[in-house]
């Protein structure tokens, strides 16, 4: 029993290494592409404020621990946190290995439903609970693209009011903008990703009785805050180059208006205890405020390959946490 406790811990914690640095890109791409940090100012910055948002709350890690299935009675719940982190491990590297911002959300709750399914039946999915964090995985993007379009608006009317015509000034003055904005981001970030491993960790907890309760431990919180700080200081060089070179053009003013609004996103999901995708939500603020700037510069050969990989995560890690089981448990 301990012996899979700790081979549970350790696959939750090697997914939140994984996902610090597949998803760094996410909160610093826009800063490192109009050189307003360095590569290893934004970094550093950005393992340090994810594993500070990390430990900041635990509504999230109590929405996965307990919306996909009920730890407490589901049959199989440690072998079902296995393949579902295995599943999880082994999207999330081959999409940073071809340096697709694919979403570590989408993969870890399609793994842990395709695994529920493949270790306790279909009457063991919560399908009200895994329905309603689809939809925040679904909507939130849409919401980003739209919230990002109206906020770069505003921030263009205010600049043409101004009458404050000087790029040089203008791009200097967003620069400054742009260190607070991917902090926050950053802070965001850590806020909610870190809390989906911490989530798969308590469903093992409880799942295997160590705790009755959704409740995320303190030593629970501190490994997985430090996982994901940890591996965003390695940086995911691959997706940064998807995202600040290959979407669009990203100048200080857009690059602050998509970090303030992905912060803004964020931050309300995280307040709301609901797991989103922060590579979305990010892509699309990008897209969203670029939209604004030059619409016909986005490159959408490169925004449709992101849809798409978005649209088959969640069935191809069920289908894949299901086999995985299946091989692992069951032959």
């Amino acid at each position: 029993m301990l012996t899979t406790i700790i081979v549970i811990v350790a696959l939750a914690l090697l997914f939140d290494f994984i996902n610090g640095f597949h998803d760094t890109a996410n909160a610093i791409a826009t800063s490192i592409s109009t050189r307003a940090l360095s590569p290893r100012v934004a970094v550093l910055g950005a393992a340090i404020l994810n594993f500070v948002g990390a430990i900041f709350s635990s509504e999230v890690a109590k929405t996965v621990g307990g919306s996909v299935a009920n730890p407490a009675t589901i049959e199989n719940g440690m072998h079902i946190v296995i393949a579902a982190l295995i599943s999880a491990i082994i999207w999330n590297l081959l999409t940073w290995y071809y340096g697709i911002p694919s979403s570590s959300s989408h993969t870890l709750i399609g793994s842990l439903a395709g695994a529920v399914i493949a270790g306790a039946g279909m009457g063991a999915l919560n399908w009200d609970g895994f329905r309603s964090i689809v939809i925040i995985l679904v909507l939130s993007p849409m919401v980003a693209f739209a919230t990002g379009f109206i906020i770069m608006w505003i921030i263009r009317q205010l600049i043409v009011m101004s009458g404050n015509s000087s790029r040089t000034k203008l791009n200097r003055t967003f620069r400054s903008f742009q260190v607070i904005s991917a902090a926050l981001l950053s802070f965001s970030h850590g806020g909610n990703d870190a809390q989906k491993a911490m989530g798969i960790i308590v469903f093992g907890l409880v799942s295997m009785g160590y705790q009755d309760t959704l409740d995320v431990p303190l030593w629970v919180k501190l490994s997985a805050a430090t996982a994901m700080g940890l591996g965003t200081s390695i940086g995911g060089w691959r997706i940064i180059k998807t995202m600040s070179k290959k979407l669009l053009k990203i100048e200080p003013v857009n690059g602050f208006a998509s970090d303030l609004n992905s912060s803004i996103v964020i931050q309300v999901s995280t307040h709301l205890g609901m797991p989103l995708s922060t590579t979305h939500v990010i892509s699309s603020s990008i897209i969203g405020t670029g939209s604004v700037m030059r619409f016909h510069d986005v490159k959408w050969a490169t925004v449709t390959r992101m849809i798409m990989t978005w649209v088959i995560t969640i069935p191809i890690s069920m289908i894949l946490a299901y086999l995985i089981y299946k091989i692992i448990f069951s032959l």
